[in-house]
């Protein structure tokens, strides 16, 4: 079997790359094709674990999901995981292979189109489609040198390109025409067509945009798509998700504060929350102070937990924690935000940059010590309170606790995390915690509220069954199936 191919780029980040293909892998797998997804480059600190013991970007995550298809770390072969403002841990077919600043990555680029490529043609091997995420935007001809992630991927692999304009951000006429003007011939001619994405209002009033577009490109219009609201409900690869105002629900009798640091990572285990109707998440960022009603604070996973840390203590918010502990409130640190809740946070190797050892929140009788060695492994279990559990681990770091805390759970033969001896502090290394139904329920009866019994993996893939049905109705997949190769 040799999959036929077709990609799909953006005029820019966050345009809709990622659920365009994962409602068409849906929507082709109803079709009664077999789909791989694959992104050859992606930047994200939202990762999944994969079954060949790896990691990729959350959205492939998704994309395979939605594909019916079990995680392999081919389908996302390169992935930055930014840890400041100007560098970024690459890792490469799942595993860390080392740290690179920005303008030092693009010289490392060249040396890994090969392992790109290897990873490309596996999934060829065992799909009739490979959709293919671009990254970022095709326009940026500044990093054309050495490139694996949009144009020079397509290139090296004559895959066709499907152009992705936002009409909701404005200027989408100027935005594809734009990146047709830029381009070099060659890397042009690779596009066939385009398609304007989340359209709001009457879409007749578009229609002279859509020839106006494809008269002065000559791509083929592949539709018009209208916005999709329950795109909300899937989980977000990008930390521009967590930018916007978070959802009202003035009913809700459970409110959780989430502080929103600069390197916070894996926030989809904020997504089952979010779709529990009695559940209000806070989006609490530095400078703001945490509401006094709230039951729990959530201090999610970070690339960065030393740097998140000292945000914490700068902007006063370790202040606000320890006013809602003297409250009776409770805290939850996962991963990351675990080892944040500890006494002290040691990195003597130098992991997330200079060697050091900081005092953490001193809530939880632990310690930590940031090592090289990275854990990415499936668990299941049983926490604390006899309830059974399954989810993730993917961090740096090992943890003592001393004999005043009592472990948060068992998992596969050995002890995870601590719980504070008046039972109101919490941490654990287990991502994916919310995602467990049973897990989910007990936390919502914990905090006052009621166990809704909201499946939440039926939750997702009926969100998914909508989104291919809407691309069905709005998009030319006849044509997208002819123009792939």
């Amino acid at each position: 079997m040799t999959a036929r191919v077709l990609m799909f780029q953006g005029t820019g980040s966050d345009v809709g790359k990622s659920l365009m293909v994962a409602g068409l892998a849906r929507a082709f797998v109803r079709r009664g094709l077999s789909v791989m997804p694959f992104k050859p480059q992606n930047m994200s600190n939202n990762a999944a674990v994969t079954a060949d013991g790896g990691e990729i970007g959350r959205a492939q995550a998704l994309q395979a999901r939605a594909a019916g298809v079990p995680l392999s770390v081919h389908m996302n072969p390169v992935l930055l995981k930014p840890q400041s403002e100007t560098g970024a841990q690459v890792v490469v077919q799942g595993k860390i292979a080392g740290n690179a600043r920005a303008a030092d990555y693009q010289n490392m680029k060249a040396g890994l189109m090969p392992r790109v490529l290897e990873s490309f043609n596996r999934l060829k091997q065992r799909a009739d489609l490979v959709l293919v995420e671009g990254a970022g935007s095709a326009s940026e001809i500044n990093l054309r040198t050495n490139d694996i992630a949009n144009m020079g991927f397509a290139r090296a692999v004559d895959a066709p390109v499907i152009l992705i304009g936002d009409i909701d951000r404005g200027g989408v006429i100027a935005s594809l025409v734009g990146t047709k003007a830029v381009l070099d011939a060659e890397d042009a001619a690779m596009i066939e067509g385009f398609i304007v994405n989340r359209f709001r209002g009457d879409p007749a009033l578009f229609l002279d945009g859509m020839r106006i577009i494809a008269e002065k490109t000559g791509w083929a219009s592949i539709g018009l798509l209208p916005h999709f609201s329950d795109a909300a409900k899937l989980p977000a690869e990008d930390a521009l998700g967590l930018s916007g105002p978070a959802e009202r629900k003035p009913g809700a009798k459970i409110r959780i504060a989430v502080p929103i640091l600069p390197h916070i990572s894996n926030f989809d285990d904020l997504d089952p929350l979010d779709m529990e109707p009695d559940v209000e998440l806070i989006r609490v960022r530095p400078g703001e102070t945490i509401p006094a009603d709230c039951r729990l604070v959530l201090l999610c996973g970070s690339k960065a937990t030393i740097a998140d840390l000292a945000v914490l203590k700068n902007t006063g918010l370790d202040i606000d924690i320890k006013a809602h502990v003297r409250r009776g409130g409770h805290v939850l640190g996962l991963c990351g935000g675990y080892q944040m809740l500890g006494k002290t946070v040691a990195d003597p190797e130098g992991i997330e940059g200079p060697p050091a050892t900081v005092d953490g929140l001193g809530l939880l009788g632990v310690d930590t010590v940031l090592t090289g060695d990275k854990r990415l492994v499936s668990v299941t279990g049983k926490s604390f309170d006899g309830i059974d559990l399954s989810g993730y681990e993917m961090h740096v770091g090992e943890t003592t606790s001393g004999t005043d805390s009592l472990p948060f759970s068992k998992i596969d033969g050995h002890e995870d995390g601590a719980v504070s001896p008046d039972g109101r502090i919490f941490g654990t290394y287990i991502h994916g915690l919310f995602s467990d139904d049973r897990q989910r329920g007990a936390w919502l009866e914990r905090l006052g509220g009621q166990n809704t019994e909201l499946n939440y993996d039926a939750q997702v893939d009926a969100v998914l069954d909508r989104l291919a049905a809407h691309m069905e109705q709005h998009l030319d997949l006849d044509r997208l199936l002819a123009i792939a190769r």
